[in-house]
Parts: structure tokens; C-alpha cells; sequence
């Protein structure tokens, strides 16, 4: 049996994965704080990553959910994307980026190897970036699966990416075993009165979709236009009785998780910063 995948959250929608010996990382996002001009909004960082990206040290692959929003993928973390020996996104953010960046699209799998010759496969999964007929203006967005192939007692992990819940979440819950969902909240707001990321409301019904994970929320912090944090989603868990499934790792800290689903609730969490190998 392998030993226990680590979650590190770096702030923001960056979180690395540590899995069978392969260190993955989330839509990087490395800059200061400062303003982002898109066509239609202006996207404003208010605090900065807790580890610099020539902290991370090795990355296997990022794991890009997409590359057409700043508090995504920002300037720091474009030139990120050169240093990981693998980079999958959806299939248009592929195409605009270019070099080895390789587009997937929903459903489809990739398999990476592991040091011990373990195969972790990578499926890309729905996303809707908000409410139904948003994608014109929002773009494309891919959510991951990740399986260890040669390890059973590994339940899999889900990475949302930036969506709301609607039925191709609920698929992800048909389709696969998880364990892990690290759900990107925040309940976004940058174009009118309708979130662009998973609300309180849509992160229950995650969780109730996934009955047998834990839910780690990520990109709930650091950005102007997030309108609700891992606070939030602390308040409405416990109000409504799921408090154990919730799990809030802060900025630089470090959780391993105990995937065997008995110890989910004893699962041991880190403050101190992570370190490269």
C-alpha cells in the first residue's frame, strides 16, 4: 500500500497533490497582489500564494482547469507551466498555450506513471464556469479525476474546477468511486447577481452527491471578486450537520489524507509550509 496522498494548499485555486510518489499541482497562481484586465471585468488579487513558485520545487503535472482567467492562471503561473514535465487542460486553453500543454476533453483519460511504476490515470471531467448559457462568455472549463490504477485501497480524488453544481457533477458521482473532492467554492462574482463558482447551496449538494468524501474547499480566498470563504462553508456544513465532512486546510498548510474511508475523520492536518524534495 502506498503511503497517503498529501493535499498543500498554496491559496487561491493552487493546491499541490502529493499521490503515489507524483507531485501534481492546481491551476498555478504565483503573483502579487494587483489588478487583471479581462474584456469585460477587471479581476483584482488582494493577497499573494504562501509559497513562491521556485518553492514548489518538481512538478509532474498541472492540472489546469482552464487558462482564460487570471485567478486561474496568472502571469507567474503562465511561466510556471514551462517548468512541469506535464500540463493538461482543456482542449482550447491547448491550443492558445501550445508546447507540451495537452488538451483534453470531458471523459477523456490520461494515464502518468509513477516512480514505483504505479500508473495514475487522469480523467477530465464537466465543468460549467455558472448559470446555464454562460459558456459563450465563460469559456471551456475541465474538472480531474485522479485513480491509483495498481492501488484499491485508493479511492479517487476529484478536482471541480471552477463550476457551479449542476448534472455533470452529479454525473462525476455516478461514474466514480471518490474519496477526496476538492471542491472550488468561493461563490464568484464578476458579471451580475449569479455566481460563476460553487456557492454554500451548490457545496452541499456536493457533498451530498459524494456521501462517502471529504470535502477540502480551495480558491475561496485571495480574489476581490470570491464573495463567500471557507468560513462561510464552515457555518453552513455545521448548521446543517456535516461538519466532519468538511475539511478546510488554510493557505500553507499541509494535510494528509487518510484515505482509508474508517480513518477519514482522524485524518492528520499539517500548519507547517511545504517543502520541496
Amino acid at each position: 500500500m502506498m503511503n497517503p496522498p498529501r493535499i498543500s494548499q498554496i491559496g487561491g485555486p493552487t493546491v499541490l497533490i502529493e499521490i503515489g510518489g507524483l507531485r501534481l499541482l492546481t491551476d498555478p497562481t504565483f503573483d502579487p497582489p494587483g489588478e487583471y484586465r479581462l474584456p469585460h471585468v477587471v479581476l483584482r488579487k488582494v493577497a499573494g500564494p504562501a509559497l513562491a513558485a521556485k518553492q514548489i520545487g518538481p512538478i509532474d503535472a498541472v492540472l489546469l482547469s482552464h487558462d482564460q482567467h487570471a485567478d486561474n492562471l496568472d502571469h507567474s503561473g503562465r511561466e510556471f507551466l514551462a517548468t512541469a514535465a506535464r500540463v493538461f487542460t482543456t482542449r482550447a486553453a491547448a491550443s492558445r498555450l501550445g508546447g507540451h500543454v495537452v488538451g483534453l476533453s470531458p471523459w477523456e483519460p490520461v494515464s502518468v506513471t509513477a516512480p514505483d511504476g504505479g500508473e495514475l490515470e487522469i480523467v477530465a471531467t464537466p465543468a460549467r464556469h455558472g448559470p446555464a448559457g454562460i459558456e459563450p462568455l465563460s469559456g471551456d472549463v475541465v474538472g480531474f479525476v485522479l485513480t491509483m490504477k495498481n492501488d484499491q485501497n485508493v479511492r479517487s480524488i476529484y478536482i471541480t474546477g471552477d463550476t457551479v453544481w449542476y448534472e455533470g457533477i452529479a454525473e462525476v458521482a455516478r461514474r466514480f468511486d471518490v474519496g477526496l473532492v476538492l471542491l472550488f467554492a468561493g461563490s464568484a462574482q464578476t458579471r451580475g447577481p449569479f455566481h460563476l463558482t460553487m456557492d454554500t447551496n451548490d457545496a452541499i449538494e456536493a457533498a451530498h452527491a459524494f456521501p462517502n468524501a471529504t470535502i477540502v474547499p480551495v480558491h475561496t480566498d485571495s480574489w476581490a471578486h470570491l464573495t463567500q470563504s471557507a468560513q462561510d462553508l464552515t457555518r453552513a456544513f455545521e448548521a446543517l450537520g456535516l461538519a466532519h465532512r468538511l475539511n478546510v486546510i488554510e493557505p500553507g498548510g499541509t494535510w494528509t489524507w487518510r484515505f482509508d474511508a474508517d480513518q477519514a475523520s482522524a485524518s492528520d492536518r499539517s500548519r507547517s509550509p511545504v517543502h520541496a524534495p
